[in-house]
């Protein structure tokens, strides 16, 4: 019959309390209410509000007094309708992206360790009540206000009260909520929960800030280097007017129009519903980007520094085999080995051992004094224990390498070892004994193989143009051997300090790393201006996850972890990675012919308006006309984001100048477009002043969606087919300003042949332009 320890474990010694029940911690959780912050979100009717106050809701603003001091009231009343129109777009892609980041903070929820009916178990840090007893880990976020009972711990509450330095705790010592364990186990008991704690907001469990990405950095860039080109023209072209003798009436409308034309309008709302499409469709493929600039990172990574358990293995940890020294047998091997294990904790290694113990006939189990968690800094774990005689010996756990340095020393065991770790095991050693003289009882083999996807995936990952790197805490045989089953045949790097020119050309496997290694691995590697993807679960990989472009949270990591990183995975293995490259890959590609488009409509539209005024000497667009451009034109280019577009074939970069050159060069093309039909319209068709502000208001709608289209795609036009989002937002352009421009709506009628004859030429002019773009993305190298 087997026998069973957990009654006999207990933190710092003692025995554990039973917990409230479950019964109980209903009725208190009903009375005090769940352990979470109130939302504080604005109203949707503020929110709606804020649409209309901002700097480019102030210029349509602007244009509606304008025209109704100049008598033009049903002018400035379709400006009034476009401008609450823009703002409920807005509104609604605001609420979109909002919807979409409440999501994923809910999936991101931590959970915590709870004794409960006198068992542990883990549940939502929400359903924590007063009263309850928790279990305080090494990589753990304290979820509520908490008195500790039992255990020691290393407390950092440094988000709380600024002070840097962690803090060493004990039982009878309140912590707060949001505190970070950076070492040690501990019991505690709830004394607060949800607004009741002391920090209130401050300690928000799971946060999902907007960080800006180097995406919106680069065509940031762009906008600033546009607005001073437009600044420029636009201060000629006031003083061509002023030369001509416009009077203030046509002056003050071209000056205003020349300033809506420069202004990106759709430029925040297009980056939120892009990264958010983004974070939606990885939230289904099992990966949660804890920001949404995560996903356009993702493009970026051409190195992955990837875990070895859990992420090339299965995570499945079991005792293979036990190799007992003389004098011992298997049984007490494991016996010693779960009195070092974490009870009720998430180590996968402390849950197979204790699993492999309880199977096992034990009797005469030392009572537990004392336990001290595993460390990573010393990679082993430690228990003090008292025999059936009343004698006190210590007993760790950890590995071969650090265990046998403390215990006499064993050829046999050595020996064995290394069998063990050529055959692909984990090897842990198990010693006890006084403090000065450690005995070797035996060692414990665990195997986790390679998950069976993991070869196809780095296969893959290599194909995208990253490449992957081990980056393993176990012995570097063990490391290797599996490193060659996944796909990974290169060299390892061998045992010690990391060096500082380490290059992931050089090494395909580090073994044997420690914590803060991963940290100056990142380091390395960011030197050879690699753009690094870290894998990590623990609290000391904090650091390596904040400083990698791209941290990435395995499934079984801490909430320390999580919180550092840009991404969690909800399962297991390279799957949820390759499939962030890719989605990240897609949102860039939409990005960069945003910003395409971007460069092309802001450079052609000004000098447009400048070259129409010096060919018609009067303002070719009105403020009114400008706006019903930029409407159509947002429509356009937020459909963007849901475009059919191929991911980039190797990890992606901005390079601005040869962005900006192609640009230039496409933008000069639609000019000659633009300024060939004005000329028509004016010496040809002889058509007055209303009838060729009607021309070249249909002309640079069509013009654009023509430049669109060729651009969307990095081949030729017809290489694949618009999203159809994209398709009905064109149509529905078209349709509009034909129905405005033959209707005579806020314009001039324009004859239905000319319009006819401008959409003719627009189609012709894209496969021109098409052409031109083949060859210029060919030389600048734009994929």
């Amino acid at each position: 019959m087997s026998a069973d320890i957990t009654p006999k474990l207990a933190v710092n010694g003692g025995t554990p309390s039973s917990g409230l029940t479950s019964d109980e911690a209903h009725r208190r959780l009903e009375k005090y209410g769940p352990n979470a912050m109130p939302e504080t979100t604005l109203h949707p009717l503020r929110r709606a509000l804020g649409k209309l106050w901002a700097p480019v809701p102030w210029l349509l603003e602007a244009a509606i007094v304008l025209q109704v001091v100049l008598g033009d009231d049903v002018e400035a009343a379709i400006i009034a309708g476009l401008l609450i129109f823009n703002a409920a777009l807005g509104f609604f892609q605001e609420g979109r992206a909002q919807a979409t980041l409440e999501a994923l903070k809910s999936r991101l929820a931590l959970n915590a360790s709870v004794r409960r009916d006198n068992a542990w178990v883990i549940l939502p840090a929400t359903d924590l009540v007063p009263g309850d007893v928790v279990k305080l880990s090494l990589g753990g976020v304290v979820a509520a206000d908490v008195r500790l009972t039992e255990g020691q711990i290393l407390l950092d509450q440094s988000m709380l009260t600024g002070e840097s330095i962690p803090i060493e705790a004990g039982p009878g010592l309140q912590t707060y909520a949001g505190a970070l364990v950076r070492r040690g186990e501990a019991v505690a008991e709830v004394t607060a929960t949800g607004t009741r704690t002391k920090f209130g907001r401050t300690a928000e469990l799971v946060r999902t800030a907007h960080v800006t990405s180097s995406q919106q950095k680069a065509v940031m860039r762009v906008v600033r280097n546009l607005a001073a080109f437009n600044g420029v023209v636009i201060v000629m072209l006031v003083a061509y007017a002023y030369f001509l003798k416009l009077p203030l009436t046509e002056v003050i409308p071209l000056i205003l129009t020349a300033i809506l034309a420069s202004i990106p309008v759709a430029l925040p709302a297009t980056f939120t519903l892009a990264s958010a499409l983004g974070a939606r469709a990885l939230a289904k493929l099992g990966v949660l980007p804890t920001r949404l600039s995560a996903v356009d990172e993702a493009a970026t990574m051409d190195v992955l520094c990837a875990d070895k358990t859990g992420t090339l293995t299965r995570n499945e940890l079991s005792v293979t085999t036990v190799r007992p020294m003389p004098d011992y047998d298997a049984a007490h091997v494991l016996m010693l080995a779960a009195l070092a294990s974490s009870d009720g904790g998430q180590d996968p290694v402390d849950t197979a051992i204790r699993a492999a113990a309880s199977s096992k006939d034990n009797t005469n189990v030392p009572h537990l004094v004392k336990f001290l968690p595993f460390d990573p800094a010393t990679k082993m774990s430690e228990a003090t224990v008292t025999g059936s005689s009343g004698e006190t010996q210590r007993v760790i756990k950890g590995a071969f390498a650090v265990v046998i340095g403390l215990a006499q020393p064993s050829p046999t065991a050595t020996t064995a070892a290394s069998e063990l770790e050529a055959q692909g095991f984990r090897v842990l050693a198990v010693a006890v004994g006084s403090s000065t003289a450690m005995k070797l009882v035996g060692l414990i083999a665990l195997s986790d193989p390679p998950r069976t996807d993991s070869a196809a995936l780095v296969t893959e990952l290599r194909t995208l143009g990253v490449r992957t790197v081990m980056v393993t805490g176990d012995a570097p045989t063990t490391a290797t051997i599996v490193a060659h089953e996944v796909g990974l045949d290169g060299a390892t790097c061998p045992p010690g300090p990391i060096p500082d020119d380490a290059r992931p050309e050089t090494f395909y496997v580090f073994a044997g790393v420690l914590p803060e290694d991963k940290y100056k691995l990142v380091k390395a590697f960011q030197k050879g201006n690699h753009t690094v993807g870290m894998c990590g679960d623990g609290a000391n990989d904090a650091p390596a996850l904040r400083q990698a472009q791209i941290g990435i949270a395995v499934m079984a990591a801490t909430d320390v972890a999580k919180s550092a990183a840009g991404m969690v995975l909800t399962g297991p293995g390279l799957a949820g990675i390759v499939a962030a490259i890719k989605e990240g890959r897609v949102t860039f590609q939409r990005i960069q012919t945003y910003a395409l488009n971007l460069i092309i409509k802001k450079i052609v539209t000004v000098l447009f308006l400048a070259l129409g005024l010096i060919i018609t000497g009067h303002a070719i667009l009105t403020p009114l006309l400008m706006v019903i451009v930029m409407i159509t034109g947002d429509f356009l280019s937020m459909s963007l984001t849901t475009d059919n577009v191929r991911p980039s074939p190797q990890p992606n970069s901005w390079y601005i100048g040869k962005l900006t050159i192609a640009g230039i060069v496409m933008g000069t093309c639609l000019l000659v477009f633009c300024t060939g039909v004005l000329l028509i319209g004016k010496f040809k068709m002889n058509l007055g002043t209303g009838e060729m502000q009607t021309l070249s208001f249909a002309t640079l709608v069509l013009g654009s969606q023509a430049t669109l289209y060729a651009i969307r795609e990095r081949r030729h036009l017809w290489g694949t087919r618009p999203s159809l989002m994209l398709a009905a937002s064109s149509i529905a352009d078209i349709l509009i300003t034909s129905t405005l421009a033959i209707g005579g709506i806020a314009m001039t009628p324009l004859p239905a042949l000319a319009l006819v004859s401008t959409l003719l030429a627009a189609i012709a002019f894209a496969f021109v332009l098409d052409t031109v773009k083949v060859l210029v993305f060919s030389r600048l190298k734009i994929a």
